[in-house]
């Protein structure tokens, strides 16, 4: 598929390391395997210290990871700088099972999405070339630096039952000098996004995405399994926002996808970015424009309690095979006669619930622009109070708007 510069010492342990079980259990019979795919453009600042985090992988016990658990591919795409034969040096310097592709990918398709599609696919082969079947893809970003349990954190969650693990992202030394108001912004709609968080897994709790979780989803912190990913077809071929497109498809396809708290990133804070729409553009816009409008996810609060409770009612009617047989739902959602259907006929939730939200003007999103982030944060405190000590009670009627004092 793609051209192979270096290999390295590219071999795999035939067993999952037992320090990587459960804590309760002294051993196991797992066999994971994982490569970690890093796409890579002009990074040579910046891959030495990504590639040296990686180095210095801990168990849970706090050992040092053996070189023969995990491997790393090297996407070096359109590179006008020498990160590919850095990357291989470093390699050999660090030890590190590593493998590195050099392509120039066509003007049009030289984007984000296919450069990290080209580094997941290549860990792919890599998985298939050893009969890994229960194998698992690890992502991370060149400017990005892996906390020392990134990848035993990421392969816990994966042994507990996930398909997707996203980790938790925050911005390295770059991001102290960014301006002073961004910061208080910043801090605004992370309280305001933890609140959201706790809301959704309160009002609709997911077994396996359980309380507490975050809502980062990143391309610096990414880990599926082989099997699943294979499945969804790889990584969707996006310009833009190609972690977001992943999640959206697996979501669709019911996959358990698991925001854990413990997996960590430090990410770069600067403004200068080499993939377009990413972390950088959004800073600079933000220094730019104080005023730009949040992320979509942080919507106001009363259209998220909206959304979070539709989607638990609509999830127990589909769990009891009853959503077409209570129409009363559609009505209140005043969506098609052919959304109707189309749920009706879609093969999982996740599907259900796109065709639903996508056609309900109920369940609408609206941009919320940062001033308004005080006041949507008491709403949200006074809620999440109400629901901490009486809890939702599963036969709540959604149809109505909120009880709660907002």
């Amino acid at each position: 598929m793609f051209r192979e510069i270096s290999r390295g010492n590219d071999s795999f342990t035939t067993a999952f390391d037992l320090a990587f079980a459960p804590a309760d259990r002294a051993s196991t019979d797992l066999a994971v395997r994982c490569v970690v795919a890093i796409p890579v453009r002009n990074e040579a600042d910046r891959l030495p210290a990504c590639l040296a985090a990686l180095a210095d992988q801990r168990d849970r016990l706090g050992r040092r990871v053996e070189r023969d658990v995990f491997g790393i591919i090297v996407f070096a795409n359109n590179c006008t700088d020498d990160s590919g034969s850095l990357a291989r040096a470093l390699g050999n310097e660090l030890s590190l099972p590593l493998r590195v592709v050099e392509i120039s990918l066509m003007p049009g398709a030289a984007h984000a999405g296919n450069a990290r599609r080209g580094a997941m696919d290549a860990a792919l082969d890599w998985l298939a070339e050893d009969s890994a079947t229960d194998g698992v893809i690890l992502t991370t970003d060149a400017d990005s630096r892996v906390s020392p349990d990134w990848i035993a954190s990421n392969l816990q969650a994966i042994h507990a039952g996930a398909d997707l693990v996203l980790g938790q992202v925050r911005l390295d030394e770059d991001g102290d000098l960014l301006p002073e108001a961004l910061h208080r912004r910043g801090q605004l709609e992370s309280e305001y996004e933890a609140l959201l968080t706790e809301l959704n897994a309160r009002v609709d709790p997911l077994a396996y995405d359980p309380w507490p979780r975050h809502a980062t989803i990143s391309g610096a912190s990414i880990a599926i399994t082989r099997k699943i990913y294979e499945e969804v077809g790889g990584l969707p071929r996006v310009s833009l926002g190609e972690d977001k497109a992943l999640v959206a498809a697996l979501m669709r396809f019911d996959a358990k996808i698991r925001h854990a708290p413990d997996v960590l990133v430090t990410t770069s804070g600067r403004c200068d970015g080499r993939a377009p729409g990413g972390v950088a553009d959004t800073l600079r816009l933000r220094s730019d424009d104080p005023e730009a409008f949040c992320d979509e996810a942080l919507e106001p609060f009363r259209i998220a309690l909206r959304r979070a409770k539709w989607r638990r009612r609509l999830r127990q009617l589909w769990s009891a095979s009853d959503l077409a047989g209570d129409e009363a739902w559609a009505r209140a959602l005043q969506i098609s006669d052919s959304c109707a259907r189309r749920a009706h006929e879609a093969l999982t939730f996740g599907a259900a619930w796109s065709e639903i939200e996508h056609d309900s003007p109920r369940l609408a999103r609206r941009l919320l622009p940062p001033a308004e982030l005080p006041g949507q944060i008491k709403l949200a405190r006074q809620a999440l109070d109400r629901l901490r000590k009486v809890g939702l009670s599963p036969c709540e009627d959604v149809q109505a708007e909120p009880a709660m004092p907002l």
